[in-house]
């Protein structure tokens, strides 16, 4: 093994080893952090009892706050963050983009409006999982910015064109079907849920998103060196043996049910898989194989980090997470737009 490819290999597994450990930092963090503040070793002693490693006796209602309400918050948090990282970078790679992720091609909307026709409509008469609902939704609106734009072959400007027609599209019909279909108290839920809310999260939805991450982590770790030789264009990916449109079809299916599965647990939560990609590219480097798994901490991180934000911001009070999101997105995303411009 070449001594500079094995230097790259243990400067990536330290860097996953460190952000790792903040990763558990920021969970513990998490935990802790709230109306109600715990100290870090109740949070410690808490989940020790829980599995058997330690017998310390804890107030019943911190042991109660940090089992059945904030841990399993912080870890789909983290579990949210990642997969919303993952789809990003999955999305700017296929399309060449700079600008791609799910809350900027309008995926997020589709999958809201799946959801909540779901939700409030009853589509599927129980049969049809919100879920489901939310993936229906998600590709949709795939395939709307696809035939807009012209898929991989389009400009960045002519893509996120495409993606602000189709987030205006299913935005409105989601405003629709809310206001012609649900009473007052669900319009406000549906309206709060939509900015992203890790609230109502619980050991299922945890278990749900984990399945779902840790799966599409794999299939993308699967077609890594695929994805960089789309890096060079679809005729230069062919000429290498990869079947362009099948790898397409099913990341696209992917990046499609990440979507869902988050928009369906938490609503639309912009710009992580923005501001993510980019940031793992600057430490890691373009190669798929070095920068899906620092993708996959380093959003895990982020989003758990924001939602500690989102917590603290306002006294007594819980922002969006969304918001949150983009106070930090928004900035990020007219640099690059910027940078975009001037190099075309």
């Amino acid at each position: 093994m070449p001594k500079r490819h094995f230097g790259e290999q243990a400067g990536l597994g330290l860097f996953l080893l460190l952000s790792s450990a903040l990763l558990l930092l920021a969970i513990a963090a998490g935990t802790g952090i709230g109306e109600m503040s715990i100290p870090l070793r109740t949070t410690f002693f808490a989940v020790t009892n829980k599995f058997g490693w330690s017998e310390v006796a804890l107030d019943p209602i911190h042991q109660s706050v940090i089992w059945d309400y904030r841990l399993s918050r912080a870890l789909v948090a983290a579990c949210c963050g990642a997969g919303l990282a993952l789809c990003g970078a999955i999305l700017q790679s296929l399309l060449r983009n700079a600008l791609a992720e799910p809350y900027v091609l309008g995926v997020s909307a589709g999958a809201s409006t799946g959801a909540v026709s779901i939700m409030i409509l009853g589509l599927g008469a129980g049969a049809v999982t919100l879920s489901a609902g939310a993936f229906v939704g998600a590709f949709a609106a795939f395939v709307f910015v696809a035939l807009l734009s012209d898929g991989a072959r389009a400009g960045a400007g002519k893509t996120i064109l495409a993606g602000v027609a189709a987030s205006q599209l299913f935005n409105a019909l989601t405003s629709y079907i809310v206001s012609t279909s649900g009473n007052a108290q669900q319009a406000r839920d549906v309206m709060f849920w939509l900015l992203g809310s890790f609230g109502g999260v619980r050991w299922p939805e945890f278990q749900l998103a984990l399945t779902v991450v840790v799966i599409g982590f794999v299939i993308c770790m699967y077609f890594a060196k695929a994805l960089d030789a789309f890096a060079f264009g679809d005729d230069a990916a062919a000429s290498l043996g990869i079947s362009v449109n099948a790898v397409r079809i099913i990341l696209f299916g992917v990046t499609a049910l990440l979507t869902a599965t988050i928009v369906s647990m938490v609503g639309s939560i912009g710009f992580v898989g923005l501001v993510v990609p980019h940031a793992a590219r600057f430490i890691v480097g373009q190669s798929h194989m070095r920068l899906l798994p620092t993708c996959l901490v380093t959003g895990a991180i982020f989003m758990v980090l924001a939602d500690i934000m989102s917590r603290i911001i306002l006294p007594q009070q819980v922002l969006p997470i969304g918001v949150v999101t983009a106070l930090v997105g928004v900035p990020f995303f007219s640099i690059i737009l910027y940078r975009s411009q001037r190099n075309s």
